[in-house]
């Protein structure tokens, strides 16, 4: 198993904004070297990037759609090619759409499931093939499977079907020594969950883990940093559920 980070990669999707940066950035940290995928905010990537190497980390940033299997070869294949390989996925490019049942618009439903459910399986093919030993995919669902909040059910649906397909990923890289795991926010102060929400709307969220508190990306990047490094190579196909407690 490997025992440093030094000279270790991660591909980081999602990695412009949000959880997605805060891992990257966290993870540069720790002597990962970054590969920032981004759907379409090259501004926003170019960020991350500086923002790690200002604190002397490497990274580039790579546009690539998620659910578009050439593309995300095209961001492994630029993983290895500039940096030798990779370690580490975490996939943390996500879509969101709250909407009741009864109300649901299926185009949206259909673009949720692209980027959520097809999205996943195409990072996680790519991954599975060519993560080295020793490494550690990381992927996301949501603390609202268990919350079951009214609007969100399209939303979880996609993320069921992440969850759903973490254990049997582990099982089927059994002997590749190669980890697979999921972790599940609660609800974190990322624009993405903040969007749309009343001031109200966040406060009574915030008191409702026994920590009162709002989670911060930061607080998520912590989960992925120790399943991405040996100490956390122990846990291995599970859900995390970090939400302070909330459910």
């Amino acid at each position: 198993m490997t025992t440093t980070t030094t000279g270790r990669v991660a591909v980081v999707t999602g990695g412009s904004r949000g959880i997605g940066r805060a891992a990257a950035v966290r993870l540069a940290a720790d002597g990962l070297k970054i590969v920032v995928a981004y759907a379409g905010n090259h501004a926003e990537a170019a960020t991350t990037v500086k923002e790690i190497e200002a604190a002397g980390g490497e990274a580039i940033a790579v546009q690539a759609d998620v659910a578009d299997e050439t593309a995300v070869a095209a961001l492994f294949d630029r993983a290895e090619a500039d940096f030798g390989g990779v370690d580490v996925v975490v996939h943390a490019a996500g879509r969101m759409h709250l909407q009741t049942i009864a109300e649901l618009d299926l185009a949206e439903f259909d673009r949720l499931h692209r980027t959520n459910v097809r999205g996943t399986v195409v990072v996680d093919q790519q991954a599975a093939r060519r993560v080295r030993p020793g490494g550690a995919i990381i992927q996301f669902s949501t603390s609202i499977i268990g919350l079951q909040f009214p609007s969100y059910g399209p939303y979880a649906a996609t993320k069921g079907a992440v969850e759903a397909m973490t254990l049997i990923l582990a099982r089927e890289l059994r002997g590749r020594d190669v980890t697979v795991n999921t972790v599940a926010p609660g609800p974190t102060a990322t624009a993405l969950f903040l969007d749309g929400k009343d001031e109200a709307t966040i406060q009574r969220l915030a008191q409702q883990p026994p920590l009162e508190r709002l989670g911060t990306p930061e607080d998520i990047a912590a989960v992925v940093a120790f399943l991405a490094s040996p100490a956390g190579h122990w846990v291995n196909g599970q859900t995390i559920r970090a939400n302070g407690g909330i459910v």
